[in-house]
């Protein structure tokens, strides 16, 4: 039995979460990453954006960037059905960044993230594609609450998560050395 979830027994797959696809939003496809997309998760993750809000995830090249997608934090020990997701446009199957749940072992919990490139910030994405992997967290995997963990100093994110309903409710050490993460609920 996962955190949070409403029954014991793995999420049954439905339409939505078969094939390539996982959700889809109205401008907006998520599906698993695959080894192909390691030039763009190699570029994504070492976004000056990316690096000081989220983190070095120690990619420096295509074949670290192939493990971290094959081996790394977004899929390591993670529940099926758990992950980040590629974020493409329905349009033109552009990447765009990553959605998803991570289930959180330390914290027993599950938590929504994204990230996105600069470029296509402001636009609504992060808002429309959270609100979708939350929804597929509740209706596919059972998930009854899904929690946001996000730096102090990550405005951005903190205002999403408002959006999203949630407000501060205490702060968690998600590593040994780690000073404090806002967790929001």
């Amino acid at each position: 039995r996962y955190p949070g979830s409403m029954t014991d027994h793995p999420a049954v797959a439905t339409p939505a979460a078969t094939g390539d696809t996982i959700v889809e939003t109205r401008r907006t496809s998520l599906r698993k990453l695959t080894q192909d997309d390691a030039a763009f998760i190699l570029e994504l993750v070492n976004q000056p954006s990316f690096l000081a809000n989220i983190g070095d995830k120690g990619v420096r090249t295509l074949a670290d960037a192939k493990e971290f997608i094959l081996d790394g934090p977004w899929r390591r020990d993670q529940p099926d059905g758990y992950g980040q997701f590629l974020v493409e446009l329905k349009s033109d199957r552009r990447p765009i960044g990553v959605c998803g749940l991570l289930y959180r072992e330390r914290l027993d919990v599950s938590d929504v993230g994204c990230a996105f490139m600069p470029e296509f910030w402001r636009q609504g994405y992060a808002l429309e594609t959270t609100t979708a992997v939350m929804e597929y967290g509740r209706s596919v995997l059972g998930v009854d609450k899904i929690v946001g963990l996000t730096a102090e100093h990550n405005h951005a994110s903190i205002a999403l998560l408002g959006r999203l309903g949630m407000t501060f409710e205490r702060m968690v050490e998600m590593t040994d050395d780690d000073p404090g993460t806002p967790l929001y609920s």
